[in-house]
């Protein structure tokens, strides 16, 4: 290949010191979704398109996968790139039932594709991280406001700017819109979706072209959604607009219980909200929905979402219902990295460099790296005899923050700190450097 190659909007590719970063992101929320009971697992790339283009307005997003000389009798022919991890996790739950203990607790962190124009914040090719619970036919509600408390602890651990969650219930709404008397309920939720996109005049517009709502209504289901707030507060307020509806009693009760679940596990960085605007696109929702927004950086929308799902899998005899809420990785990573906001990360995993005093004595520098390397500690060794002040320099560019100084003797050397110029006889059998933890940048 001599040609430069041209760069490829929308499919984010991380330096090393950034992808280091990532990295320590997904090993964190792994590590809070194991402690909570959360087995991983890793579905295919590809759909039916069929199955992809179910349950949303998302068919024109999708990447179809096709052989180039495939004709339309090829064994791959309607197929697509998944978009999300929510709709290959339904089918595979569907596929392995008879093999799942049920509630079924995963997690999931991997790449989807979706073909939409690329901006900050939304890519053709990223990374989400998603946990669900999916039961057998039921799945009690208690799961709700355990997946939030779940996602707000990981979410809470990472070095991001403050979050908030901001949750809803589609019962709720969609009782409030049916005691109304909305003729069309679900558009009515499309329409309401677009109040971050689309001023509340032009929504009640739409509410009324498209819900079949009158603009007495329109006003009602706009005030609804103006009313936000960190505590239950919101149902007496709700009650005090005089819609009376059975799944609307049915949306009050479940939203306060999410809120009042949560009390506990926010935090100054982490809050969780009442939000009646949030209402989610997707037509598989039917309970319980967030959206969770990063402050200082509300023009990415949320960064995280998710709800409940109560007949998304299906085999004809049995339901599989579920919740689950999804993190999008790149979405917040990849802009803090462009803002440093976040700090990279080292350029290699490489913690000593052992520097070498001649080509004859490789040997003896080798030994010491094996026997760091023993003990869990990443190693390398120099790549050609230079000054000791080449090499600290070369150990410097690569982010290496330790260099091994053999000795020449029987001793076994010194270990100097670059960052400090500490240096200390050490011994490589039970030397340990200091743990570097990770760090946010204050923008500006």
């Amino acid at each position: 290949m001599t040609d430069k190659p041209t760069p490829l909007s929308g499919f984010p590719e991380l330096l090393p010191e950034q992808r280091s970063v990532e990295r320590r992101v997904i090993a964190s929320l792994s590590r809070t979704f194991e402690l909570h009971g959360f087995a991983n697992i890793e579905t295919r790339a590809v759909e039916p398109v069929e199955r992809l283009s179910k349950g949303g307005e998302i068919d024109k997003e999708i990447y179809a996968l096709r052989r180039l000389q495939a004709d339309d009798s090829a064994g791959d022919s309607g197929l697509g790139l998944h978009f999300d991890l929510t709709v290959p996790f339904a089918r595979y739950v569907l596929e392995n039932a008879g093999k799942l203990e049920f509630p079924f607790r995963r997690y999931q962190i991997q790449p989807a594709w979706r073909g939409e124009r690329p901006q900050e914040g939304r890519y053709r090719q990223f990374t989400q991280a998603d946990i669900d619970i999916v039961g057998r036919d039921e799945l009690g509600f208690h799961h709700d406001v355990e997946v939030v408390r779940v996602m707000v602890e990981a979410l809470d651990l990472l070095p991001l700017p403050n979050l908030s969650f901001q949750v809803n219930n589609r019962k709720l709404i969609q009782g409030f819109y049916r005691g109304l008397g909305i003729p069309d309920v679900t558009a009515a939720i499309r329409q309401i979706d677009k109040l971050d996109k689309q001023p509340a005049d032009a929504v009640k517009a739409l509410l009324v072209s498209e819900a079949g709502a009158t603009p007495e209504q329109a006003d009602r289901c706009l005030e609804l959604a103006t009313i936000r707030v960190s505590d239950t507060s919101f149902v007496e307020r709700v009650k005090a607009l005089g819609v009376e509806d059975g799944l609307l009693e049915q949306g009050l009760t479940e939203l306060a219980a999410v809120v009042h679940g949560c009390r506990d596990v926010v935090s100054g960085h982490v809050t969780v909200e009442a939000n009646l605007r949030i209402a989610r696109g997707l037509d598989y929702y039917t309970g319980t929905v967030l959206e969770v927004f990063m402050e200082g950086y509300e023009r990415l929308k949320s960064v995280a979402g998710g709800g409940r799902y109560d007949a998304l899998a299906s085999d004809g005899r049995t339901t599989y219902p579920g919740v689950g809420i999804s993190f999008g990785v790149s979405r917040t990573l990849v802009p803090l990295f462009a803002d440093g906001f976040l700090a990279p990360g080292p350029k290699v995993p490489s913690q000593v460099l052992v520097a070498l005093v001649d080509e004859e004595s490789r040997e003896a520098s080798e030994r010491v790296a094996t026997a760091l390397r023993r003990r869990g500690i990443a190693t390398e060794v120099a790549s050609s005899a230079q000054k000791f002040g080449k090499q600290i320099r070369y150990a410097e560019r690569r982010g290496i923050p330790f260099v091994w100084f053999p000795a020449t003797d029987q001793s076994s050397g010194e270990v100097k700190d670059i960052r400090s110029g500490d240096q200390q006889p050490a011994d490589p059998d039970t030397w340990t450097p200091t743990e570097e933890q990770w760090s946010a940048v204050p923008p500006g």
